[in-house]
């Protein structure tokens, strides 16, 4: 039986693209999306088109009173279609982006970034763990801007940072069960991500392109492999890493 990962936000953007290339690999998925299930069903159309099975729920990661019952209709889906209850990855990459100034940033504005980010990823991933078939592996989404500064993403940065430490404090404590853990930290990508800036604006884009060492901005289909590989036997050895894909971005 093929193997199975989970991702959430997997209706759109680089989520859409991990979807798409992880059943590439010849796994199985299970994706999340919040609001467009429209959107939702036509990634597990795909994903079926190339040969492997696919399943859509509704998930808003902000909502952790929510995860009780959303890990169940994911159990009791899986054990209907595939005899088994268990996942063997989780990608957490479900997200938004909140461009402000540290002076001009709301309670409310950092408090949702934490629900997101931070507070729904580690619970979530407390849920899954449970589920989490031996050998397998958690990749956590995290970004180029916990490395490097640029004004008005703070409060975003301040997360994916805390998403780094989280994801070598799995590996160290998952360990023993065969499961590996790492993070993905994107560049700029052209998706609707923060209002689509990077990819509308022309002005931006090209900014973006002048402090990479490729000469551009990054598209989603730069990620997905990348998330993809870490959910192969090929990446067994790969462990408590922060991988960046960023097409050498200020460096």
């Amino acid at each position: 039986m093929s193997k199975i990962a989970f991702v959430t936000g997997g209706s759109r953007g680089l989520g859409k693209d991990m979807a798409l290339r992880i059943a590439e690999k010849g796994l199985d998925v299970v994706l999340t999306y919040k609001s467009n299930k429209e959107e939702a069903a036509k990634v597990v159309e795909a994903i079926e088109a190339k040969g492997q099975r696919a399943f859509a729920v509704q998930l808003d990661t902000s909502k952790t009173d929510s995860f009780d019952s959303v890990i169940a209709e994911i159990r009791n889906t899986l054990k209907e279609k595939r005899g088994q209850e268990t996942v063997d990855f989780l990608v957490n990459n479900a997200g938004i982006g909140v461009v402000n100034p540290i002076t001009e940033t709301t309670e409310e504005q950092f408090d949702t970034l934490s629900d997101i980010h931070l507070k729904g990823v580690f619970f979530l991933t407390q849920k899954l763990i449970p589920l989490l078939n031996q050998g397998g592996g958690i990749i956590n989404i995290s970004s180029g801007l916990a490395r490097f500064s640029m004004p008005g993403y703070a409060a975003y940065a301040m997360m994916k940072g805390g998403i780094e430490v989280f994801s070598r404090y799995l590996a160290k404590e998952l360990g023993s069960k065969g499961i590996r853990a790492n993070t993905i930290a994107p560049g700029a990508i052209e998706t609707d991500f923060g209002g689509g800036a990077v990819r509308d604006n022309e002005q931006f884009n090209q900014a973006v392109a002048s402090i990479t060492a490729l000469g551009r901005a990054g598209l989603p289909e730069d990620i997905g492999g990348v998330v993809a590989f870490l959910c192969t036997e090929d990446a067994c050895w790969v462990n408590a890493q922060r991988i960046e894909v960023s097409g050498g971005m200020n460096i």
